[in-house]
């Protein structure tokens, strides 16, 4: 089944703005560095890096990346700039601003921001769009763990919310990072999922049974069991 996804901008930033890209357009440069295979000297011989891994890869690879508007000078701090000549748009309520804040009241309570904290939001120019019955899921870009800042999660019903702007607060977590966020840099990964799906229990017997061992052959008996088998076409 496929799904549509529409994304909208102001037409007077059509042909300025960074556009979202799919996942697998925006793999980051240290994964299509690192090696296939790796020393282990635990167990005394070479074994598959997360590279060989279909789940990991199809995570990363997944969804939509939403991206940075511009670029983005850090300083100590962290202090936020930029120098970027966007002209207005006819939408009276949208800023050029690519960053925002929300203040640190707005995070009292949670136990992953310290006292004081504030976080940044970074801003959207594009709104998201799916059909009846989806909402859309956003978060921080899959193992990008090596990005100074962490997106919060959050579920938007993007089928009523078509033509509202989804921006996405953020931790700023690396203190010590200074340096030019460029535009295009992925603050947001996103997936449509259906909602109003009902779960099943049952028992794995008789010809379920049956299934898991031949999976479990299938997987074991050679490299790239999973992959080869099991793993959905264009994966």
């Amino acid at each position: 089944m496929t799904v549509q996804i529409t994304f909208r901008c102001p037409p007077e930033w059509r042909d300025l703005l960074p556009r979202p890209v799919p996942g697998r357009q925006g793999l980051p440069d240290w994964l299509k560095a690192m090696p296939q295979e790796a020393h282990s000297a635990l167990i005394g011989q070479d074994v598959r890096t997360v590279k060989h891994c279909p789940p990991f890869l199809d995570a990363m690879g997944g969804g939509w990346l939403m991206p940075l508007l511009c670029d983005v000078a850090v300083t100590g701090g962290p202090d936020f700039a930029w120098d970027w000549d966007l002209p207005p748009a006819a939408l009276n309520r949208l800023t050029r601003s690519p960053i925002s804040l929300h203040v640190s009241a707005q995070l009292d309570g949670v136990p992953f921001a310290e006292p004081g904290m504030a976080a940044i939001k970074f801003n959207s120019a594009w709104t998201v769009e799916v059909p009846d019955g989806w909402s859309v899921l956003f978060t921080h870009p899959v193992n990008r763990f090596d990005l100074p800042f962490r997106t919060l999660t959050g579920l938007v019903d993007c089928d009523a919310f078509s033509h509202g702007f989804v921006h996405f607060p953020a931790l700023w977590t690396d203190r010590d990072w200074t340096g030019t966020l460029p535009a295009g840099t992925p603050v947001a990964q996103l997936w449509p999922v259906p909602r109003g799906v009902e779960a099943v229990f049952g028992t794995l017997d008789g010809e379920d049974a049956e299934k898991v061992e031949e999976t479990l052959d299938r997987i074991g008996d050679a490299r790239g069991g999973y992959r080869k088998n099991f793993r959905a076409a264009g994966g």
